[in-house]
């Protein structure tokens, strides 16, 4: 029997049909967006929800090409600097958190009942509803940006990182201490290296909620970053400048995951990204 294809749980796609299916849906999202603007903009040529090209690339140009008359920077790179010194950090201490407390409530028992009981509670309230919460006690400051991307990343890796101990042979760690290993040997030198390569892929896997929470308090309580200058520019309904900007952000989006992947798969070759 000829293997087919396209179609089926056999199907062997050729290079060429392999690159025109992953470039179709691009295709099909660009044409849609032309046609659809064409549209609108027949019947209003002033048309801002959905601009044409040439508007698109006018605001690239003054948002990524120009500096800007009032700071004397580009402005997206100013507000792309701002946003991933908040993500950069509230990620960064949710990943260390996660571990502690996944590493070690995994290994020790005695800490289980004082930690993943709250943690498994406190993961089921939307982080969403917290961010009003966080504006009013932190006065819409700074650190309310960070705080958010880390409450609403922390907790999952938790679980995570934990059931992953779990999940570690128990005949493994009997055989280490035959061997005359002590307790937090084995907690640090056998089972944190094979947990490290599941904490990046939390890690990257976080990404696209952190985006998410950093958008959405950059949105309400925030004067520079990429979420703020998207709503702001949004209420002017200058999408010329929104669409660059989230364009950017994809953009950023995927070199941050391809990166992640990259690193685990180059860093820890017995470990299957997935």
């Amino acid at each position: 029997m000829k293997t087919p294809k396209l179609l089926g749980i056999h199907a062997k796609p050729g290079r060429k049909l392999n690159t025109i299916l992953v470039a179709l849906p691009f295709i099909l999202l660009i044409a849609s967006y032309l046609i659809g603007s064409n549209l609108r903009l027949q019947r209003n040529e002033h048309d801002k929800v959905m601009p044409s090209l040439s508007r698109i690339w006018a605001g690239i140009e003054r948002v990524a090409l120009s500096e800007h008359p009032r700071t004397g920077k580009i402005m997206i790179v100013q507000d792309t600097f701002v946003s991933l010194q908040r993500m950069g950090f509230g990620l960064s201490v949710a990943a260390v958190c996660a571990l502690i407390v996944g590493l070690n409530a995994g290994m020790f028992p005695g800490l289980r009942p004082a930690t993943i009981p709250f943690v498994t509670f406190m993961s089921t309230i939307s982080p969403i509803a917290l961010l009003p919460i966080l504006l009013v006690a932190f006065k819409g400051g700074e650190m309310a940006k960070p705080t958010f991307i880390f409450l609403g990343t922390v907790l999952v890796m938790m679980r995570d990182i934990y059931n992953t101990v779990e999940r570690i042979p128990k005949e493994q760690i009997t055989q280490v201490l035959t061997l005359g290993a002590g307790q937090l040997n084995i907690v640090y030198e056998v089972v944190l290296p094979q947990i490290m390569p599941r904490l990046l892929t939390n890690v990257r896997l976080a990404l696209g909620p952190a985006w998410i929470y950093l958008i959405a308090s950059e949105a309400m309580g925030a004067n520079a970053g990429l979420g703020h200058q998207i709503f702001l520019q949004s209420r002017l309904f200058n999408m010329d400048v929104v669409i660059p900007y989230v364009l950017w952000i994809t953009f950023i989006g995927f070199v941050m995951d391809t990166a992640f992947r990259k690193f685990i798969e180059w860093k820890y070759l017995w470990y299957r990204v997935r």
